[in-house]
């Protein structure tokens, strides 16, 4: 039974994550537990197992009283996520490369043709494929501790990725930054990796500075 419930539960952290990502849930309003659980049909153990590792996540805050809400999106939280990830995830790729097995390759080219597919559907998928991608180029310096941490950073950059692809022309140009990177990586060409990555967050963390600087001056 326990095996039953835990699989519910990381369907509905999926779902609920989603919705998170895809401005579906307010921010300005508390979740309404009852309602939510009703429209996925579960029961309220399952969500609040999946609210708390939301939490966990850094997607939720609660407040006593009053329940969870969804974390807004602010421009500090982005250069934080980014600033993150720009310390951690060159090098992390770098070496994952340097001793990725052929199994590993295949995954990392695979993660990518999926990213490339979704591209003509939604942002979510494309979102979600992207964070795929990325962990897929650092899961295999088998350091378990730093894959973690990219794939947590990852997650939560998640939003910040729609709204940096929403506007015209910028999903072309990251496919073409994508295919670069694994090109690189299946070199094992570390340098490369290093350098275009970093370029590759920065220029997402710019991207977002102006459009967080728009939305502050009107």
């Amino acid at each position: 039974m326990s095996i039953v419930v835990r699989t519910l539960s990381e369907r509905v952290f999926e779902i609920v994550r989603e919705q998170i990502v895809t401005g579906q849930l307010p921010h300005d309003l508390p979740i309404r537990q009852d309602a939510l659980a009703a429209e996925l049909g579960v029961s309220k153990i399952p969500l609040r197992e999946a609210l708390a590792r939301l939490e966990q996540e850094g997607l939720l805050t609660s407040q006593a009283n009053r329940g969870y809400f969804v974390q807004p999106m602010s421009s500090a939280q982005a250069e934080e996520i980014f600033e993150l990830r720009l310390a951690v995830e060159p090098v992390a790729a770098a070496r994952a490369a340097r001793v990725a097995t052929d199994a590993d390759r295949r995954a990392a080219t695979e993660s990518f043709e999926r990213l490339d597919d979704a591209a003509e559907g939604n942002l979510a998928e494309v979102a979600m494929r992207n964070r795929e991608f990325h962990t897929a180029l650092v899961r295999p310096g088998d350091r378990i501790l730093t894959t973690q941490v990219v794939e947590r950073l990852t997650i939560l950059a998640e939003r910040y990725v729609i709204a940096h692809l929403a506007p015209a022309g910028r999903d072309e140009r990251a496919h073409v930054e994508h295919r670069g990177l694994l090109d690189a990586w299946l070199a094992r060409d570390e340098a490369t990796i290093v350098s275009m990555l970093s370029e590759h967050i920065a220029a997402t963390l710019d991207d977002l500075r102006i459009e967080f600087a728009a939305a502050a001056a009107t």
